[in-house]
C-alpha cells in the first residue's frame, strides 16, 4: 500500500440478531476519520475486497470530509457513513446528506441530535454509543433501519438494545458465554478431551472415538467440509474420508474451531467464532512473516483460537490449559500474555494498538494491517461455512 492507514484506522465487527457478521466498523468512536484517512483507507482496493461480501460503516465527524475525490473511493453499495449528529446543526449539512442517500448510500446518524436541531425527514437511520445513551423502548423507526448500536459490552446492554428498536450490535457482548439450560457439564468435558488430544497430535482413532461422543461437533465437520469451500463433488459421510479430504493439519485447525460452533444445528451461530478464526489467523500471518516453519505457524494460529476458551467454557484459563501439555511459550500466552506470542495476542485483542504496544511486539504499522485484512478475510469465509 502506498500509504498505510495505520494507527488511524479501528475495525470492530458488526451482528445483527441472528449473530451473522453483517459489516465492520470503521474508525474510533469520538474521533471520526477525515479526508486523508478515508483515502489511505480506501484509496487502494485491499480493505473492500478484503471485508467482502461484508460492508464498511465509516465513522464521521463532519460530512465535509466527503469531499469529490473521497466519494470517488467510497463505492455507496459497500459503505455506510455514520455521521456525529452534531454536524447536523451546520448549515447545509442535513441537505448534503439527504443528497447522498439519493445517490445510493446509506446514512445513519449517529448520537443524538444537537439541542434546537430537528431530525431530517430523509435521515431517520441512527447509530448510538450504547454506553453513553440510548432511545426510550420503540422510539426507533423500524422502516428506516437498521439502527446500529456499538460499544455494546454485555448481555444486558443487548437486550436493552434490542428492546430499543436497534437491530445492528457491535461490541464485547459477543465474547460472552451463557451455559444452556439443563446443561450438566458432558459437552464441556468431551470438549475438553478434544483439545487435549488435539494438543498431543493423537491419532485419528481416538479424534473419532471422541467425535462419535459428540454429536453436535461430528455434524458441523461434515457440513463444513460438504460446504462450498471444500466441496469437489463427492459427499463426504465419514470422519476418515474427512481427514483424507482435508488433510491432518487442516482438520485440526477446523477442530480447533469447531469447538466454539454452536452447540446444536438449529441454534444461533456462536459470535466467538469469527472472533477465534480472527485471532489465530492474525497471530499466523504474523508469525508467517517472521518466517515462522509450519509448526511455529500452527501454534500461533492454536494460541489465538485458543485464546477465548475460558469465556468459552466460563472457568479461569488455568483450568482450561492444565491437562493440555502446550508449549511453554504457548501456555505462558495464553496464562499472562507473556513473551513475544503473548505481546501479539494482546495486539490481536485490541481494536486499535498503539504504536509502543506495536513496537514491544516486533510489529511495524504496515505488517499489522495487512495481517488484519488477512484476519478478516478468513474469518468472514468461515463464519460463512460454519
Amino acid at each position: 500500500m502506498a500509504s498505510a492507514p495505520f494507527p488511524v484506522v479501528e475495525i470492530r465487527s458488526v451482528a445483527n440478531a441472528q449473530n451473522e457478521w453483517v459489516a465492520l466498523l470503521l474508525g474510533t468512536p469520538g474521533t471520526g476519520l477525515d479526508a486523508a484517512g478515508l483515502l489511505d483507507l480506501f484509496g487502494t482496493p485491499d480493505l473492500l475486497a478484503a471485508i467482502a461480501p461484508l460492508d464498511g460503516i465509516v465513522l464521521l465527524d463532519d460530512a465535509a470530509n466527503l469531499t469529490p475525490s473521497v466519494l470517488d473511493v467510497l463505492p455507496p453499495n459497500r459503505v455506510l457513513l455514520a455521521v456525529r449528529a452534531g454536524a447536523l446543526a451546520t448549515d447545509g449539512t442535513a441537505r448534503r446528506l439527504a443528497e447522498l442517500q439519493l445517490t445510493g448510500y446509506r446514512v445513519l446518524i449517529d448520537g443524538p441530535l444537537p439541542e434546537g436541531v430537528a431530525a431530517p425527514i430523509a435521515l431517520r437511520t441512527v447509530a448510538r454509543d450504547a454506553g453513553l445513551d440510548l432511545p426510550r423502548a420503540g422510539a426507533l423507526p423500524a422502516l428506516f433501519g437498521p439502527h446500529l448500536a456499538y460499544h455494546v459490552d454485555d448481555m444486558a446492554c443487548y437486550r436493552a438494545c434490542e428492546t430499543a428498536g436497534f437491530s445492528w450490535f457491535s461490541g464485547d457482548y459477543a465474547l460472552q458465554a451463557s451455559v444452556p439450560e439443563g446443561d450438566d457439564g458432558t459437552s464441556r468435558r468431551h470438549m475438553l478431551t478434544m483439545l487435549a488430544l488435539l494438543a498431543r497430535d493423537a491419532d485419528s482413532r481416538e479424534l473419532e472415538a471422541q467425535l462419535k461422543q459428540d454429536p453436535a461437533l461430528s455434524y458441523h465437520l461434515l457440513k463444513l467440509v460438504n460446504s462450498a469451500a471444500f466441496s469437489v463433488g463427492t459427499q463426504i459421510t465419514s470422519f476418515a474420508q474427512a481427514i483424507s479430504r482435508l488433510g491432518r493439519r487442516q482438520l485440526q485447525r477446523w477442530l480447533q474451531l469447531l469447538l466454539y460452533a454452536r452447540p446444536h444445528p438449529d441454534s444461533p451461530p456462536n459470535l466467538m467464532l469469527p472472533m477465534a478464526a480472527l485471532r489465530g489467523a492474525s497471530l499466523e500471518a504474523l508469525c508467517k512473516r517472521d518466517g515462522g516453519d509450519r509448526d511455529d505457524q500452527d501454534l500461533a494460529f492454536m494460541t489465538g483460537v485458543f485464546s477465548l476458551l475460558d469465556r468459552l467454557f466460563q472457568m479461569p484459563m488455568a483450568e482450561v490449559v492444565q491437562d493440555l501439555n502446550l508449549p511453554e511459550h504457548v501456555e505462558a500466552a495464553l496464562l499472562s500474555r507473556d513473551g513475544q506470542l503473548g505481546q501479539r495476542l494482546r495486539l490481536a485483542e485490541a481494536g486499535r494498538p498503539d504504536p509502543e504496544t506495536l513496537e514491544e511486539a516486533g510489529v511495524d504499522g504496515p505488517d499489522w494491517w495487512q495481517s488484519q485484512l488477512h484476519a478478516y478475510h478468513w474469518a468472514i469465509q468461515v463464519a460463512r461455512n460454519v
